[in-house]
């Protein structure tokens, strides 16, 4: 594996192993104030950012390109900001919720930027 698909899996490996320390840490203090925080890293990050891996090992020529490279950037920086502020936001600080609305929107960007090169791929003669 390499190029785009390489980078997406291994921080694929990252969000599941903080998801699931998060949930872990979650169920052994029985708080689970933090559960929407959990479930956007392994959601968004672990399980969408896989698919991402996944599609780019299976295109290698889109898995070389730039544009793969900017969606890594945009999906990366997105899932950081907006599950950062989801664990600012659920553990008391109210204030970082726009944080939480500029990396969904982030996010969305990225998914779209995903469509955008994803789909003339699998639709091509």
């Amino acid at each position: 594996m390499t190029g785009a698909a390489r980078l997406f899996f291994t921080l694929a490996i990252i969000y599941a192993l903080i998801g699931m320390l998060l949930g872990l840490s979650m169920a052994i203090s029985n708080d689970h104030t933090q559960h929407v925080t959990h479930a956007h890293i392994m959601l968004a990050g672990f399980v969408v950012t896989s698919i991402f891996a996944v599609f780019y090992h299976l295109f290698p020529a889109l898995n070389a390109s730039k544009i793969a490279n900017v969606h890594f950037w945009l999906q990366t920086v997105s899932v950081i900001v907006m599950t950062g502020s989801l664990l600012l936001l659920y553990g008391g600080n109210p204030a970082i919720e726009p944080g939480a609305a500029i990396g969904s929107i982030g996010y969305i960007l990225g998914v779209a930027l995903f469509a955008y090169i994803a789909l003339p791929a699998i639709w091509k003669a």
